[in-house]
């Protein structure tokens, strides 16, 4: 059954663990800086950038929302396989954010203020590729926030969405389809309410996987605040090879083996306390 928590509940959620990292409080980190880029900064294999949670942005770049940009080049940072991003915040004035171009990265506590087109993409590799996204946030995602086009598996442990149209799309149109792509997500909590993004998909959901590809999400410890929305937690689509179709969803919640959780691992939260984000609005 879905177990319903108040507000006095969401202060202690921060330390509810199922395993791998806590469940967020719904807070966000104060920048500690600011700087610039003017050209992708490229974190190398075996590389651990740590960015001392400073907001880094492009200085040549704005965002255009949904518009369909040249990819790496316009994103904040691209990390290669083997290496590890850690305690940054992606300020606006970017387009693509964060890039994994051949999968087996390690993006942790990375936080996304105002996401453009995409906050995390996640490309390339093989099918024993394991991407990793621990801890951090993201916020005002019209879309996406973890847009997984390539091959393997991701993790998400411990990570806060608010406002967002999906925390996490399997490729439903990639040219390079059928992939088989598998999800790992535990501890998450997800803030639905609407407060600036534009959500162009009106079938919100926390997951988006293509059954007819395969895809296999396993979701455990979710914390859901709910908006006056329709919204689903895991939801199944018929994936194709062409760029710019629109995916058939086929089905909406638990399913075997493409949405794998019961009703025991949702958790509806009537608050989520957001002080630090009205500080710094």
């Amino acid at each position: 059954m879905l177990q319903f928590l108040g507000s006095a509940a969401t202060l202690a959620i921060g330390a509810a663990v199922a395993f791998g990292a806590p469940v967020p409080d719904g807070t966000w980190p104060l920048t500690q800086g600011n700087v610039s880029f003017s050209e992708v900064y490229v974190v190398k294999s075996g590389e651990v950038f740590d960015g001392g949670m400073k907001t880094y942005d492009r200085s040549d770049i704005t965002c255009l929302g949904q518009t369909e940009s040249n990819g790496t080049s316009n994103a904040v940072f691209e990390v290669e396989p083997g290496a590890t991003l850690k305690n940054v915040i992606i300020g606006k004035d970017q387009m693509e954010g964060v890039h994994c171009e051949q999968s087996g990265c390690t993006i942790q506590n990375v936080w996304w203020e105002d996401v453009c087109e995409d906050a995390l993409s996640i490309k390339g590799g093989n099918a024993s590729s394991v991407s990793r996204v621990i801890g951090g946030g993201a916020r005002y995602a019209d879309d996406k926030v973890i847009q997984h086009n390539g091959y393997g598996t991701v993790v998400v442990e411990g990570f806060f969405a608010q406002d967002f149209g999906k925390l996490y799309r399997s490729c439903g149109n990639c040219k390079s389809n059928p992939r088989q792509r598998f999800l790992n997500m535990t501890n998450i909590l997800a803030d639905l309410e609407i407060i600036q993004a534009q959500r162009v998909d009106p079938n919100v959901s926390i997951v988006m996987m293509n059954e007819n590809f395969g895809d296999q999400a396993v979701l455990r410890n979710i914390y859901v605040k709910p908006s006056a929305e329709n919204y689903t937690e895991c939801a199944s689509s018929f994936g194709v090879n062409k760029s710019g179709a629109r995916p058939v969803i086929l089905s909406n919640g638990p399913k075997n083996p493409v949405c794998q959780y019961s009703n025991d691992d949702v958790h509806i939260v009537q608050e989520v306390q957001n002080t630090q984000q009205q500080q710094q609005q």
